[in-house]
């Protein structure tokens, strides 16, 4: 049966010429994206002229004014009228002259881009010129500097080079201006970009500040050297660390096809984020490829976690080399990038086992009793390692101050009050040394979940993980319990002591195991089962009751009796909360085995599951659950009764017991620490090193 439809295609819409601005404008957004590659392109024009000095000012991360000055040859006068026209360049005369190029800028593209989308001035002068001459551009042409005057270069007083001056950049293109209001941002980007020009090029000096600082935030001096360089922009503890080498392959001819010159770090260096400065035939690249390759030289000599410094030079004969492959200059193809990567990698591997120092890792090993971490270095065993595949066997002196003392028979602050019987607390898992017994051991294993709202909150767990902090805490040594009161504690992570709110991290271990348990909890029963009603009324005629409410104690813990009673199914189910249809609470769930949170708490931990939770987002209502779950676990009484649970007494004992050989092991293997601990929980107050430099001093 056939259907006619009535539905008409629209008709074509007519294919016209963009106007010659538009065109304009949407090439200079391909070449200019932010102040920092504007700057860039400005930078190798000023290389290009033969400058050894470029200064930079810059206000408001160079959205409101960039100004560029270098000590160059300088722009003929008859050259000023073309200059900021597109594809107007002294680099290019024919398309053969692609394949010799040797200078960085050579589509006479940046000047024009920036005029399109800025206020562009420019003042220059040559040698042989008897006065500098200043114009301003606006869409690439000629424009006068006010209104009703002449638009021609006029004369004026300036030495010898160019100074280029962009304001208001992107002030017509709203759009782009609103995504870089972080001028703190692009000024970090503009520093990062005359850093990396400044190492590349030692014999240039290269000035930056803001505009109406006295001070410059980088000053280099010319004549300098490339590890001079480094050394004064990336700090002088680079120095010590530093190696290079250079790398080349030639021809038949005995004629150089390629060559290289690397800096990079050695086995001792190790810093949070890879530097790589890439600059092929001296024109600042990137490549993903040639810094993967580069940084795998390290795999298995730095730990997890640390990456090397990077500086690679490579000269490859122009004729192998494609410069037109991105608007902004920032990738290029060339032949042979394969082989010639292969070859730099072995030689940094090469000179990096050549001239890495073996590491020495100091042990305690099973030995007699009478053998300590004090002892001798002859009474204890030593293991080395270098950076290459070889393991050095020489025994490498170790200074007093970067030994790290720890040992399985150091004591403890709390050894010197040990609990008389374990046992009786609740645990029986604790042998004569106060470490626990592997046979009763059982991993916390992750539930399966197929919720996507718990799955959401343990990626938020991984994503916030704070690298560094988690790894003190994975391999962290227990010194003792400072103040329980107060939930302080001191650990010991090689030669640095932390003081540690061990509450604060207690709470987030247990909120982590909640949602790693999610669905499959085991259960604490309780017998006999107390009256969910009393708990609740207990919880709530120790509270004062806020003037802004109308309701009275009653009312509110029947509200609250309601609340928890409509969500007795999903309370056992996910939570192994179990409450019984007589209001009895029969079970809770148990976050982490031989660990017995204080039941003085329950009432508390009961009343707040009515007013902290969101009962109507599931997300939100698990993240909740879960943190109200947690803060009832976190070892201590109810705040303002802590002179319940007393030091000496049988209850302080046996919680100070639990902190030490339960919480904090259970932090070793489970807990993702996120950077949030790090702003008053977790603080550094001792360094050995830095105790020796005091002593030393006095």
């Amino acid at each position: 049966m056939n259907v006619e439809s009535d539905y008409e295609p629209p008709a074509p819409a007519p294919i016209r010429r963009l106007q010659e601005s538009l065109i304009n404008r949407i090439a200079a957004g391909e070449i200019i994206h932010r102040p920092a590659s504007a700057l860039k392109e400005l930078l190798e024009n000023s290389l290009d002229a033969g400058a050894t000095s470029i200064r930079v000012t810059v206000k408001d991360g160079g959205l409101k004014l960039m100004q560029i000055q270098d000590n160059g040859c300088g722009i003929r006068q008859s050259d000023l009228p073309i200059l900021a026209e597109r594809f107007t360049t002294s680099k290019l005369s024919t398309f053969a002259d692609l394949s010799r190029l040797t200078t960085y800028g050579f589509r006479g593209e940046a000047l024009a881009s920036m005029s399109h989308v800025a206020h562009l001035s420019v003042v220059t002068k040559t040698r042989t010129s008897t006065c500098a001459y200043k114009a301003h551009y606006s869409d690439g042409k000629l424009a006068p500097a006010q209104p009703g005057q002449s638009e021609e270069p006029k004369p004026c007083a300036g030495n010898d080079g160019t100074t280029i001056t962009i304001e208001n950049l992107f002030f017509n293109t709203p759009t782009r201006l609103s995504a870089l209001r972080n001028t703190s941002e692009e000024y970090a980007r503009i520093l990062d970009v005359l850093t990396k020009y400044a190492i590349h090029n030692p014999k240039v000096s290269f000035t930056c500040k803001k505009a109406g600082s006295s001070s410059p935030d980088l000053n280099t001096p010319s004549a300098s050297t490339t590890r001079q360089a480094i050394k004064m922009l990336y700090g002088h503890t680079i120095e010590k660390d530093l190696l290079d080498t250079t790398v080349s392959e030639k021809t038949k001819d005995e004629e150089e096809s390629w060559s290289s010159e690397v800096y990079f770090t050695n086995a001792n260096y190790q810093a949070k984020k890879t530097v790589f400065l890439l600059f092929i035939n001296s024109r600042l690249v990137e490549s993903s490829r040639i810094k993967r390759a580069l940084e795998n030289v390290y795999t298995g000599i730095l730990p997890k976690g640390a990456s090397p410094f990077l500086y690679l030079s490579l000269k490859v004969d122009p004729r192998s080399v494609d410069v037109n492959v991105h608007p902004t200059k920032k990738e290029v193809h060339f032949l042979n990038e394969e082989s010639i990567t292969t070859r730099i990698c072995d030689a940094l591997q090469e000179k990096i086992a050549e001239k890495s120092h073996s590491r020495v890792f100091e042990y305690q090993a099973k030995a007699p009793n009478n053998v300590t971490s004090q002892s001798p270095p002859e009474d204890r065993e030593e293991v080395t390692a270098s950076g290459s595949e070889t393991v050095s066997t020489a025994p490498k002196k170790v200074y007093s101050h970067h030994k790290v003392r720890t040992s399985l028979q150091d004591r403890t602050l709390d050894s010197m009050f040990p609990v008389a019987n374990p046992s009786t607390i609740g645990t029986g898992s604790a042998n004569a040394s106060g470490s626990q017994s592997p046979s009763r051991y059982r991993e916390v294993k992750e539930s399966e979940c197929f919720l996507t709202s718990v799955k959401s909150l343990r990626k938020q767990i991984i994503k916030g993980k704070h690298k560094l902090l988690t790894e003190i805490l994975e391999k962290h040594t227990f010194v003792g319990i400072v103040d329980v009161d107060r939930s302080l504690s001191l650990i010991q992570y090689s030669t640095k002591l932390y003081l540690v709110n061990h509450g604060t991290l207690a709470e987030e271990l247990f909120y982590q195991l909640g949602l790693r348990q999610f669905g499959d909890f085991s259960r604490l029963k309780l017998e006999p089962p107390p009256s969910l009603r009393d708990l609740i009324t207990i919880a709530v005629d120790a509270e004062e009751i806020s003037d802004d409410t109308t309701l009275s104690k009653p009312d509110i813990v029947e509200r609250i009796v309601e609340i928890l009673q409509s969500k007795r199914a999903m309370l056992a189910e996910y939570f192994s909360l179990t409450i019984s249809k007589d209001g009895l609470v029969e079970s809770l769930p148990l976050l982490l085995r031989d660990y017995t949170p204080n039941l003085d708490k329950l009432p508390l931990f009961l009343m707040r599951l009515g007013p902290q939770v969101n009962w109507t987002s599931e997300s939100e209502c698990f993240e909740l659950f879960l943190r109200e779950l947690a803060y009832f676990y976190v070892p201590g009484p109810i705040l303002g009764d802590i002179s319940l649970l007393d030091a000496e007494s049988a209850g302080g004992k046996a919680e100070r017991w639990q902190i030490q050989h339960i919480l904090f092991p259970a932090m070793r293997r489970y807990l993702a620490a996120p950077k949030s601990l790090l702003d008053v929980d977790v603080v550094q107050v001792a360094s050995l090193p830095d105790l020796y430099k005091v002593f030393e001093r006095c």
